[in-house]
C-alpha cells in the first residue's frame, strides 16, 4: 500500500473523532508507538511510510494516548 494520500484513505476511520469510550487509541509500549484497536484487542497495522501521518490525524482529532495497556486481559 502506498504511504501518498490514497494510501491513506484505508486509515481514515483511525482519526474520526472517538467515541466513548474510544475504540482506537495510540498506545506507548516502550519506545515503540502503535494504533491499538480495543474492540478487537490487537494493535492494527499501520505501515511505516504512513504511520506519522496516522498518528498525527489522530492525535488532531483527540484518540486517546497512554503507556498503559489499553486492552482487555487476553484469554
Amino acid at each position: 500500500m502506498s504511504g501518498g494520500e490514497h494510501g491513506l484513505a484505508a486509515f481514515a476511520a483511525l482519526w474520526e473523532v472517538p467515541a466513548s469510550p474510544p475504540r482506537w487509541v495510540i498506545w506507548h509500549p516502550d519506545a515503540d508507538t502503535m494504533v491499538f484497536d480495543r474492540e478487537l484487542n490487537l494493535p492494527v497495522h499501520v505501515d511505516d511510510a504512513s504511520l506519522d501521518e496516522v498518528l498525527r490525524r489522530m492525535r488532531e482529532a483527540g484518540v486517546p494516548e497512554s503507556e498503559e495497556y489499553p486492552g482487555r486481559a487476553c484469554g
